[in-house]
């Protein structure tokens, strides 16, 4: 006879506390099967078996599948697409209902309403909530119930509304008697998923106040930790951000700005979905001509640029799946505008290297750096990097770290004179736009 059991389907909320969907599916009294998906369309696309972020992924699922083994109670952790997997699901257990926490990704949404339409024809409820966010969809708007497209209203608006409401964990730790009681099942192994072990150091949850004190002094110099290097457990739900926003609210407003910057990207991604399909928030600059080198996206990828700021950038992301975010900004600076090389380029490109890569915020960035984006960047903004290494990294720690052959005399010349490009930079955008104009 199959159990009636109610199913908590983990998807970017990795853990077991202060989870909104499991708070609800244990509070409503059926047994509680865990239940994650290594989805194979997702997977299958990778090419680079040694992933981190699947390695990251794996570890914080077989960490959950402990707790709830000791618990004694078993986890489905599962290969395969969410529609076959949930019907392999509905022969083996009598489901009640379907708990999720939302996504806000085009594609989530889309396997979301087709999880959802099948489980209707069978009678199973599929429920979702807000977990990710403290504020999601069009719950901050306008007076005129028009989304947001300026981050300083939007935060003005955004920490008005908090309140100790929203900031309240869910307590699951009371209800975790509720989990099904059974045998545990044997998970798959990471080899048995089709990848590798990258023996990477993850960043651990870093909750030092002295940090979140020093953030907005040391934030912006690469060379010196000043930053949280909380964006991956963000991204994988492996933090509460109410539990974070709680904590750092009487630490650092410069971190919790952060923070408002991360949903910001997330609502605009929702409000306006054609910005994660490709299409630039401001449709006028869908007219500029991009030169698209490929030689020269090559050089830009490996950091052979013979400018010793980026190249430190895109050398540390090859190689950690990390980059500072200020680097960030001056190497999606330079792809854009030094080398005129359309940002989905460069967009694609961290999507595939960044572990903490997060549509909305990866987007976002992009978007900003080459001007096209909401609340971007001015287009006649472009980040001299000479200037900025003298002011981010004046003793060249970070340059060396990363660029050590920079001095010598095999390290390549600047493949643009930044003037020069600028000068290239700006008449592109400006023809691009005064034709839009002249055309009405």
């Amino acid at each position: 006879m199959r159990k009636r059991v109610n199913i908590c389907w983990f998807r970017r909320d990795l853990r077991l506390r202060d989870n909104a969907a499991l708070y609800y599916a244990l509070r409503e009294g059926h047994p509680v099967v865990a239940l994650f998906i290594f989805d194979r369309t997702i997977l299958d696309k990778l090419r680079d078996k040694a992933d981190r972020r699947v390695e990251f992924i794996f570890h914080a699922v077989m960490e959950m599948y402990d707790g709830l083994a000791a618990m004694g109670s078993p986890m489905e952790v599962l290969y395969g697409e969410p529609m076959e997997v949930f019907g392999r699901l509905m022969r083996k257990y009598e489901i009640m209902g379907i708990f999720a926490n939302g996504d806000y990704e085009p594609d989530a949404i889309a396997r979301d309403s087709a999880i959802e339409a099948i489980a209707k024809e069978a009678g199973v409820r599929f429920s979702l909530y807000k977990d990710q966010v403290m504020f999601e969809k069009t719950e901050i708007v306008k007076d005129d119930g028009h989304a947001y497209s300026v981050f300083t209203p939007y935060c003005k608006r955004w920490r008005s509304m908090l309140s100790d409401f929203y900031l309240k964990s869910y307590p699951t730790a009371s209800y975790f008697s509720n989990f099904l009681q059974d045998e545990l099942i044997a998970p798959p192994t990471l080899e048995e998923l089709g990848f590798k072990k990258t023996n990477s150091e993850f960043p651990p949850i870093n909750r030092s106040r002295d940090m979140f004190r020093q953030y907005g002094d040391k934030r912006d110099y690469p060379a010196v930790g000043g930053t949280s290097r909380l964006g991956v457990h963000l991204r994988f739900g492996t933090i509460s951000i109410r539990e974070l926003a709680r904590y750092v609210m009487e630490i650092s407003d410069k971190f919790l700005n952060e923070l408002i910057w991360r949903e910001f990207y997330q609502m605009i991604l929702w409000n306006f979905p054609e910005v994660g399909q490709g299409r630039a928030f401001k449709k006028e600059y869908e007219n500029i001509v991009w030169r698209n080198n490929e030689e020269e996206f090559d050089r830009w990828c490996k950091g052979q640029t013979g400018y010793p700021i980026v190249d430190a950038g895109m050398r540390e992301l090859n190689e950690t799946g990390y980059m500072h975010n200020r680097v960030r900004m001056i190497t999606a600076s330079f792809l854009t505008k030094h080398l005129l090389i359309d940002w989905r380029w460069g967009e694609a490109y961290f999507a595939g290297k960044l572990l903490d890569f997060d549509l909305a915020s990866n987007n976002g960035g992009w978007q900003w750096a080459a001007g096209c984006g909401c609340d971007a960047a001015p287009y006649f903004r472009i980040f001299n990097p000479y200037l900025q290494t003298k002011k981010f990294d004046p003793q060249l720690d970070y340059v060396r770290e990363w660029v050590p052959e920079w001095a010598d005399l095999d390290y390549p010349a600047p493949m643009v004179d930044h003037e020069w490009a600028r000068k290239r930079c700006l008449e592109a955008y400006s023809g691009a736009l005064r034709v839009l104009r002249q055309n009405g």
